[in-house]
């Protein structure tokens, strides 16, 4: 069966999502559980019921819509992604995803095509974790890593809750956490790095996710005078960060399949003043891999690099891994179909790994996934300048299309 999706359609869509919390510089804004973000599931609903699909919530916000099969009892074979952004946001993180399955949808009811078993289009919330943390909550309470409770029970930083957020914009459903169940799914996403446009690829088979692990550190030392105290009798938490900063980085710099990434994102320095020593530093440290065992030397490798840095300047070191998530790997099966998809397409691809964590990494506790990538310009995402072509968009949603008609209609 082939059917053609209106790459145009999904362009017009795209940017009508995009007028919903613009922001100054041709981004997005669309906080979760926000007025915008109902507003943009609203215009998605309308959409929806347009072509003859149903609809339900779960208890933590998720979106179901559903596009019924010749079998409705069978497991549906789903897609989706997130609706809402970064403060700052682009126009495609997450979006694509559930607009991209909007137009799989609107190309069947077009051509009067139904599958097998039925459909669902999936909206999961908060997927940032810009309101509520962490991110990718919703969809892991889908997937039982999180309580509902627990979960509705989440504050943002005016400490309204995201049970209290659901209920104000009219997003607070019964439907039980974890249904429906599902036989598969894909998510569509932009890549949001440089790879496939580095390599001028235009659909990356995404075979899992790396594993991350991040931590709060804290060094204490004691605070002095800049001038009078020698650098021998000094207490420095600044310098003894800078130390392990400066190893970590030179350890995932020497690694030349460039699988070892990290990151230090925050660093605060208590009172800082410039002419006092730093007595007191916390920072973040992220540390991710694409193999568990190799994560798991690389935290010792930080463990050890904190306390000799602590002992070389005499300062107290302390840590606390606050989240981890292993390291994914997706179903064979549905890595197949969309392989296939692309290959029969005849357009340039790899199967690659994903270095950012998004919904389908829960998911696949639960169900067969697997990952479609486009390019984005320069691999720039969370961020107003964010931008993927309408070509792509167009073979990306393609590939979600022909992989999703490939796992619904097989036999039960």
């Amino acid at each position: 069966m082939t059917i053609s999706i209106d790459g145009q359609r999904l362009w017009d869509t795209l940017m009508a999502m995009a007028e919903i919390g613009p922001t100054a510089n041709g981004g997005s804004c669309r906080l979760a559980l926000t007025p915008e973000d109902a507003a943009g599931r609203r215009l998605l609903l309308d959409w929806c019921e347009a072509i003859g699909c149903t609809w339900r919530v779960d208890r933590v916000g998720n979106l179901f819509i559903r596009r019924e099969g010749r079998r409705g009892d069978l497991a549906p074979v789903a897609t989706g992604s997130h609706l809402d952004t970064q403060p700052r946001g682009g126009r495609f993180d997450g979006i694509l995803g559930v607009l991209a399955g909007l137009e799989v949808f609107r190309s069947l009811h077009d051509q009067g095509i139904v599958t097998e078993r039925p459909l669902e289009l999936v909206v999961w919330t908060n997927e940032e974790g810009s309101r509520f943390a962490p991110a990718m909550v919703a969809s892991g309470t889908y997937a039982g890593e999180f309580a509902v409770d627990d979960t509705l029970n989440r504050r943002d930083a005016d400490g309204v809750t995201l049970g209290e957020a659901l209920e104000a914009c009219g997003f607070a459903g019964d439907l039980p956490v974890g249904e429906p169940r599902l036989a598969g799914f894909f998510e569509l996403h932009i890549e949001q790095g440089p790879v496939l446009e580095d390599a001028g690829e235009a659909i990356g088979v995404v075979t899992g996710v790396q594993g991350m692990r991040w931590f709060d550190v804290t060094l204490e030392g004691q605070s002095a005078h800049a001038g009078p105290t020698p650098m021998r009798l000094r207490h420095d938490a600044l310098a003894a960060a800078a130390r392990l900063i400066d190893r970590l980085q030179a350890h995932a710099l020497a690694d030349a399949s460039g699988d070892t990434k990290v990151t230090c994102g925050c660093l605060d320095i208590e009172a800082a003043s410039r002419n006092v020593i730093p007595g007191e530093v916390r920072l973040t440290v992220d540390l991710r891999h694409v193999v568990e065992a190799e994560l798991d030397a690389l935290q010792a490798l930080f463990e050890r690099e904190l306390a000799a840095a602590g002992e070389t300047f005499g300062v107290a070191v302390s840590q606390q891994r606050i989240w981890a998530s292993p390291v994914v790997a997706f179903a064979p099966e549905c890595i197949a179909a969309v392989e296939d998809a692309t290959r029969a397409l005849g357009v340039r691809f790899r199967r690659m790994m994903s270095g950012a964590g998004h919904d389908a990494v829960y998911v696949s506790r639960v169900a067969p996934t697997a990952m479609i990538f486009i390019p984005c310009r320069d691999g720039i995402s969370h961020n107003e300048a964010e931008y993927a072509t309408p070509e792509h968009c167009s073979l990306g949603a393609q590939v979600l299309c022909d992989a999703m008609l490939a796992r619904a209609d097989r036999p039960a």
